[in-house]
């Protein structure tokens, strides 16, 4: 059996998400393994390195799947673009190690969110910016985000309500650039919980625009409080950029 990566961008406005769901045809993987088992004429099953939310995007998730097909990778990749709608695109296909496992052998992850930071709305940015008119300073929100940097306990910071599994994770940046009213936010990291950019983005914004204190930050780390924290910022915004795996493995 070969074992094949698959590196993937996506507009996921259609969509329901990256997860399959048994009623429903709106998900991206379930788009992908449909296609790859009318090409193959095999039931796969791909695993992706992780989950996207319903309307947030991706230009480098990455998926794994195997197969007994002996098709070559270029034209499979061509045939998979060629039948997947046109709003998700496999950029690149490789032959890995049977043991590489996207999810499992990830360890780290690479996000971006954009902001659209002006009175007036733009027609054409709006589907993948969120539109916060409220006027930032940004010296607060560069304070938050270096107090969401570092190694914490981040379940106040995700929509979790409890887990079994360890939830410290190690962000090791949040950069934010500005290009005319356009904020754009990198975070990367070790891995994040559900919804944790989205939230960590939601505080960053309400902090800067004077609506909870700085300090809020340094309390739900302490309290581990979801409600304590800001607002989810939409998915619409939110981009999974690329994902990290060790030298042997890429």
């Amino acid at each position: 059996m070969r074992n094949i990566k698959l590196t993937i961008e996506y507009d996921g406005r259609r969509y329901l998400g990256w997860q399959r769901l048994g009623d429903s045809d709106k998900t991206i993987q379930g788009k992908i393994e449909g296609v790859l088992k009318q090409i193959t004429e095999e039931d796969i099953e791909i695993i992706g390195s992780g989950r996207t939310d319903s309307g947030a995007h991706a230009r480098g998730q990455v998926a794994n799947f195997k197969t007994a097909s002996t098709m070559p990778l270029d034209e499979m990749q061509l045939l998979l673009n060629r039948y997947l709608p046109r709003d998700i695109i496999i950029k690149e296909l490789e032959e890995v190690h049977e043991r590489f496992h996207a999810r499992y052998n990830a360890e780290g992850k690479k996000y971006s969110y954009y902001v659209w930071n002006a009175v007036i709305p733009s027609a054409f940015e709006g589907y993948h910016t969120y539109y916060y008119p409220q006027e930032l300073d940004m010296d607060k929100l560069q304070a938050a985000c270096e107090r969401l940097v570092g190694t914490h306990d981040y379940i106040g910071f995700s929509s979790l309500k409890k887990s079994k599994k360890s939830t410290v994770r190690t962000v090791s940046e949040i950069v934010v650039e500005r290009k005319g009213s356009i904020l754009h936010f990198a975070f990367v990291g070790e891995g994040f919980l559900y919804n944790m950019v989205r939230i960590m983005m939601g505080t960053i914004l309400d902090v800067a625009a004077g609506k909870i204190p700085l300090e809020t930050i340094d309390e739900v780390f302490a309290n581990k409080v979801r409600a304590n924290a800001g607002a989810t910022a939409p998915a619409l915004g939110l981009f999974l950029d690329e994902v990290y795996y060790p030298a042997e493995q890429k």
